[in-house]
């Protein structure tokens, strides 16, 4: 069956980095639109970063544009987040999603449980 596991997350100072990690099973990365999601307590979800099936398109939300990269390496059948400066705005819980065609739109078909990110000094 279809799983999303990520990892990588944790607490991070103001203008750090980290590399989010998102291991799928159960389906094959390169033929699936994915994106990388956030939702902080109280709040609803944004979308930070899509990626199309062949990982030449990705797009991003203006808030981290510029600063996160989202990427797939299909010899590992996983999806990445690469996340610089961050700032105190960007903690939330992160978590990767897959959609049932080769872009990433309309409604997702299967997301990961999560993995915490903190910014702060």
């Amino acid at each position: 069956q279809v799983q999303l596991v990520e990892s990588g997350g944790g607490l991070v100072q103001p203008g750090g980095s980290l590399k989010l990690s998102c291991q799928a099973s159960g389906f094959t990365l390169s033929a699936y639109g994915m994106a990388w999601g956030r939702q902080a307590p109280g709040k609803g979800i944004d979308w930070v970063a899509l990626i199309n099936d062949r990982g030449d398109r990705p797009a991003y939300s203006e808030p981290v544009k510029g600063r996160f990269t989202i990427s797939k390496d299909t010899t590992k059948n996983t999806l990445f987040l690469q996340m610089d400066n961050l700032r105190p705005e960007d903690t939330a819980k992160y978590f990767c999603a897959k959609y049932p065609g080769t872009y990433a739109g309309g409604h997702y078909d299967a997301r990961g449980q999560g993995t915490q990110v903190t910014v702060s000094s």
